[in-house]
């Protein structure tokens, strides 16, 4: 009989990254439903009893996964910002604050069920200390995906393209219009369009976020005339 997959992780002594690779990718297949300790340990190839060194019972090993997500999710918005050309201070920053909410988007489509996942028991803000099995939930910046989205708005306070006085709710704003989207494309009705339909829709809700926020018309959008 084969021996069960990732056997050879755990024999050099990292059933703990075995146990969360098999985890990440149940999650990727199936969402956070799928993360069963169980099945963990039988793809690692050891038995369940093995697993409890490292991850209590399945809800220690769903918050690790969850955070996996979550910091895979920064680490897309990253790459997203790091695609941004060299510009004016205001023309990056507009760039820049797009871009957050580009990779946000990009990551929901391309890996839906990790993105199901990173929000099902971690605090996406980063502000409860998780456990020390749980690996911590940034990207490569050390910041979790909202705080990508408060350093975005910071520099458009810093150009002088948004009021400090919106400041204080526009995270939560942004943040719930695009992770809505964000759902409706991977869960609700807008699943039926295509990859390009999609991508339109998308960049208008970051228009329309980005006027609503600073008052202006969007980067490249016609202006509106009466008529």
């Amino acid at each position: 009989m084969a021996s069960p997959a990732r056997r050879s992780s755990y024999r050099h002594g990292d059933l703990s990254g075995a146990l969360l690779a098999a985890g990440i990718d149940l999650a990727r297949g199936g969402g956070p439903g799928a993360v069963v300790l169980r099945e963990a340990t039988r793809r690692a190839g050891v038995s369940p009893n093995a697993a409890y060194r490292h991850y209590a019972d399945h809800r220690a090993l769903l918050g690790a996964v969850c955070a996996a997500a979550m910091s895979q999710l920064a680490v897309a918005m990253e790459a997203e910002l790091a695609a941004v050309p060299a510009g004016g201070p205001a023309q990056t920053a507009r760039a820049r604050f797009r871009a957050v909410g580009a990779g946000y988007l990009r990551y929901a489509q391309d890996e839906p069920g990790l993105f199901r996942t990173a929000f099902a028991g971690v605090d996406p803000s980063g502000d409860a200390a998780p456990p020390a099995a749980v690996p911590a939930a940034h990207g490569a910046s050390g910041l979790t995906p909202f705080e990508l989205l408060g350093v975005a708005l910071d520099d458009l306070v810093a150009v002088g393209l948004l009021a400090p006085g919106r400041r204080p709710d526009a995270a939560h704003v942004a943040w719930s219009a695009v992770h809505g989207l964000a759902m409706l494309v991977i869960d609700g009705p807008l699943q039926e369009l295509g990859t390009d339909r999609r991508a339109e829709v998308g960049r208008a809700l970051l228009d329309m976020v980005e006027r609503g926020l600073l008052g202006q018309p969007a980067a490249g959008a016609e202006p509106v005339t009466g008529g």
